[in-house]
């Protein structure tokens, strides 16, 4: 491993090092692609007041991320977002109440429940995916193509070990 030069000051790694830049480059980015949702047509009104005035913030954006078109069951959707059951019960809970998904038998077992989109969620899923593309293209204009290429790689390698 590379020897790590000391800092100039101890405030200063605190504010410089990779991890801030990433919690702070993810914190802009979805804001960014919440305000976008905001605005977009599609949308149905009430889901964009809410992005509007911040009353949907990332740990929804866990569910637009990560349910499949199909559904999951609640265990598989806490599993893929990196939650607890309880709390993404309970993010369930307030989407469902947004009207953005509904619970509903699974035909593979009759005492499961599996969490789907409504079509309201589904044309929340699109404005998000339009959001997330146009979000990108803006980081792409901010520092180059190639930069983000390179980020973009660089990210999916450090995720994968």
């Amino acid at each position: 491993m590379p020897e790590i030069p000391a800092p100039a000051s101890p405030a200063h790694w605190q504010n410089t090092h990779l991890g801030h830049w990433l919690s702070s480059a993810l914190l802009r980015f979805e804001r960014r692609v919440l305000a976008l949702m905001a605005e977009h047509p599609a949308v149905p009104l009430g889901l964009s007041n809410l992005a509007a005035r911040a009353q949907v913030g990332a740990a929804h954006i866990h569910i637009t991320r990560h349910l499949p078109r199909q559904g999951a069951r609640l265990t598989d959707l806490a599993q893929a977002a990196g939650m607890s059951k309880q709390a993404m019960g309970a993010l369930v809970s307030q989407c469902e109440a947004w009207g953005m998904v509904r619970r509903e038998s699974d035909p593979a077992d009759a005492r499961a429940r599996r969490i789907v989109f409504t079509s309201t969620g589904l044309a929340w899923l699109q404005a998000y995916q339009e959001a997330v593309l146009q979000a990108e293209a803006e980081l792409c204009a901010a520092t180059s193509r190639e930069v983000a290429t390179v980020i973009s790689l660089g990210l999916e390698a450090y995720c994968a070990h």
